[in-house]
């Protein structure tokens, strides 16, 4: 039992080095490497190990709310911020040399690279240890780590490298494989690609095996030693996640053949990530799942999410405080139709008595004990089939796949004679609110006018000025 509590203290000390500065991460002292030895020479403390990079990627930082719900929907004008007297006025109008915003992003650059940097540790120390994990559970975790190595690089891609489309030659960011203090260069945003790509196809190999092909994304929970590495698969990097991963990147780089087959890989078994049932999402008027939980492909355990939820979206805030859609707009979005589920259940009027609706998405379950509470979408199966729909050479399967999804959203079918894309822009608008990801949708297609957030009608002007965070001081000062 000593040896046991010794272990998880050096597991907590370990991932407490995780968290400090990249620099003296990076600066492995002779006790830290016994320390770091000791972790992994004991199969508990590798998975928390692993467990503690997750935690960090769920902090608000990052995906707990700066990648998802606030700056990014800010940059892509999903809410209504007054053009004076709102903490999110700088945000909103792509302010990048305002104080608070480079504070902002600063904290999402540093703490994306301390993640990195702990999965690089992680890579590195498992692939030196023997005996302790049987092959198929070494190779999972291998998987989950290259897996998440890529997702965050291609996000701070996708955030601080340029316009894809027209630039991808320009500067984009680093990208780190090794847990060394020594900076590595400023890439071209075509190589980062690169390295991405390498590292997706790492992952997929290391997980033929994973348990989410055979016994889906598993909630049952056994204590029979095998939970770690079976149960929860979508609240880590699986198999499925990965293909799912490699059909975002390889749109973003417009390989639509590639991007097309990843994404049919990625949904090839239905009863993995299955549809959302009608009584889980409009008949449960109590606990409505908002997030239709069962479509995650990946995602993150958040245990700060209704706090943080509370802090922006609460109807009790004031109207400078609140993020919430412009009344007019939010209407526009969803086209004026009550029967879109995305609308009803997640678009509702607060208690405080406010005359407009604010964002119940990640608003608290009466019922504590829900497996799909706190969890933080991050990759969802419909994205495949707009992607599918976007590649597909043939106009017949890209509706029948775009009203698959319309369908179990509670709409009709689109009619034969729209513009397929035109439809995709307008899903995309109403399917990932609270996801980050429209606003990455704009940049990968190079969109130069997108509707204000701030105004019931009209446009802003997009640009590179606009699409491109810059990188933050810390980073460019010390080369």
């Amino acid at each position: 039992m000593k040896t046991k509590h010794t272990l998880y203290s050096l597991m907590a000390l370990l991932i407490l080095l995780q968290g400090t500065g990249c620099k003296k991460f990076l600066d492995v002292k002779p006790e830290d490497k016994f320390i770091q030895e000791q972790v992994f020479s004991n199969r508990a403390t590798i998975n928390q190990v692993l467990n503690g990079i997750y935690m960090q990627l769920a902090a608000a930082p990052l995906y707990g709310q700066n990648l998802t719900w606030t700056l990014t929907e800010l940059q892509g004008q999903r809410y209504n911020v007054p053009s004076g007297g709102s903490a999110w006025t700088a945000f909103a109008t792509h302010n990048y040399s305002d104080e608070r915003v480079m504070g902002a992003f600063a904290a999402t650059w540093e703490n994306a690279y301390k993640a990195i940097l702990g999965t690089n540790n992680f890579i590195t120390s498992l692939s030196k240890t023997s005996g302790i994990l049987n092959e198929n559970q070494q190779n999972q975790l291998l998987g989950e780590a290259y897996g998440l190595r890529a997702f965050i690089h291609f996000d701070l891609l996708r955030l601080y490298g340029p316009r894809y489309a027209v630039d991808s030659a320009l500067t984009a960011i680093p990208y780190y494989t090794l847990p060394e203090a020594k900076p590595e260069p400023i890439l071209p945003a075509n190589q980062v690609m690169d390295k991405i790509i390498a590292d997706l196809q790492k992952a997929e190999q290391f997980l033929a095996n994973d348990p989410v092909k055979t016994k889906g994304v598993n909630n049952l929970v056994q204590n029979d030693g095998n939970d770690f590495y079976e149960t929860f698969r979508n609240r880590r990097m699986n198999y499925y996640a990965v293909k799912a991963l490699q059909a975002r990147v390889y749109l973003y780089r417009n390989d639509k053949s590639a991007a097309l087959e990843a994404a049919k890989a990625a949904i090839s078994n239905e009863t993995v990530f299955p549809w959302t049932a009608y009584a889980s999402i409009y008949t449960d008027k109590i606990n409505p799942d908002r997030i239709f939980s069962n479509e995650i492909m990946f995602g993150l355990q958040n245990p700060n999410m209704y706090s943080s939820n509370n802090r922006v979206f609460d109807g009790s805030l004031t109207d400078a405080e609140i993020l919430a859609s412009q009344p007019a707009r939010l209407t526009t979005v969803f086209e004026n139709l009550e029967t879109d589920y995305r609308y009803t259940t997640t678009w509702l009027f607060p208690e405080s008595g406010k005359n407009y609706r604010s964002f119940f998405k990640y608003a608290d379950m009466v019922d504590k004990t829900l497996i799909r509470r706190m969890f933080q979408p991050l990759i969802r199966k419909t994205e495949m089939y707009f992607i599918i729909a976007e590649c597909e050479a043939d106009k017949t399967e890209q509706l029948r796949v775009l009203n698959q999804v319309r369908f179990n959203r509670g709409l009709v079918n689109l009619a034969a004679t729209v513009t397929v894309n035109t439809e995709l822009r307008k899903e995309y608008q109403k399917e990932f609110f609270g996801e980050g990801q429209l606003f990455f949708y704009y940049k990968r297609l190079n969109i130069t006018s997108i509707p204000n957030g701030s105004a019931a009608t009209g446009n802003i002007t997009m640009n590179a000025a606009r699409y491109v965070v810059p990188l933050p001081l810390s980073e460019t000062i010390t080369r």
